[in-house]
């Protein structure tokens, strides 16, 4: 009789440790699904560019391109 509870309970565990691991499995699928990731890096991004730093950092790296295009098309006209 002690066997069979002994069964009884490692089965129960084993039960257990498998809606465990579903879970743990689903919430990581969650996390690392890629449309999240590429909504919270955009978000992330967004919140960045907010910033005073951000938008001056936006602003140098336009004003640096479109001094790097007029550039070029000067020296492509010559």
């Amino acid at each position: 009789m002690a066997a069979q509870r002994d069964t009884h309970v490692i089965r129960t565990e084993i039960e257990q440790a498998r809606d465990q691991l579903a879970t743990t499995v689903d919430q990581l699928a969650d996390r690392l699904a890629p449309r999240r990731l590429a909504d919270e890096v955009k978000a992330s991004i967004k919140a960045k560019l907010s910033t005073p730093t951000g938008m001056a950092v936006v602003g140098g790296t336009t004003l640096l391109v479109t001094v790097l295009v007029i550039r070029n098309l000067r020296r492509s006209r010559r």
